[in-house]
């Protein structure tokens, strides 16, 4: 059973950066599709960006699309979330989850679940 692990949150100024970054530490994610979820204060949680196993066909919401983006890095086994130009609308706990399937229309359901970073965008 994959144990996924998020990093790399914090609290950042409106129109900053943050990267986070989705790991599992005792089992390859090479073959698995990855998605990022978020759930911010008082809403639902939404899938917002995903990256399919074995190809480059990445999805972005549209809340995103443009300012994330989704990379993965195979040698280090990892998966990470770019977030640039950042705004109080997306301050919320960020999830990465190994989902059923991932393409450039969107994602599958999640299988296994890493516990979250919040992001908090703040001045």
């Amino acid at each position: 059973q994959l144990q996924l692990v998020e990093s790399g949150g914090g609290v950042v100024q409106p129109g900053g950066s943050l990267r986070l970054s989705c790991t599992d530490p005792g089992f390859s994610l090479n073959d698995h599709a990855i998605g990022w979820f978020r759930q911010g204060p008082g809403k639902s949680r939404e899938g917002i960006s995903c990256i399919p196993c074995c190809d480059e066909d990445t999805y972005h919401a549209d809340s995103v699309k443009g300012r994330f983006a989704v990379s993965r890095d195979t040698p280090k086994n990892m998966i990470y979330l770019q977030m640039n130009n950042l705004k109080p609308e997306d301050t919320a706990r960020y999830y990465c989850a190994a989902i059923s399937v991932c393409g450039t229309w969107g994602m599958g359901s999640a299988i296994y679940w890493g516990q979250g970073a919040q992001v908090t965008v703040s001045s």
